[in-house]
């Protein structure tokens, strides 16, 4: 997972004309921390796909424009367009992550 550190990286990123999922986490955030326990295997199942991550508290002003409430948040972009969002009361688990997804991305 590329770590994203600027907002310039992340319009580039989102750009993708493939679908791209990108995690919004923070460093405090305990539920992020637990999804980091859990997201290398799903990382592993959807690795087709490139996955990046971007911290909220580094990056300002992105979360609110993509109306992300809660973290950890999985999005996916395509074509510079955020295709879908999975907001942080569903990324608890990994089964719960890998439906998103599935539903998502087929």
């Amino acid at each position: 997972m590329e770590y994203i550190r600027t907002e310039d990286k992340f319009n580039e990123v989102i750009q993708s004309e493939k679908p791209v999922i990108i995690k919004f986490f923070a460093d405090w955030c305990p539920d992020c921390k637990r999804m980091d326990m859990f997201i290398g295997d799903v990382l592993e199942e959807f690795n087709n796909y490139d996955w990046y991550e971007i911290n909220t508290d580094e990056v300002k002003g992105i979360a609110e424009k993509y109306e992300v409430m809660g973290i950890p948040s999985i999005l996916i972009f395509q074509n510079g367009e955020k295709l879908a969002h999975q907001h942080s009361a569903y990324t608890k688990t990994p089964e719960s992550v890998t439906d998103f997804l599935h539903e998502q991305l087929g």
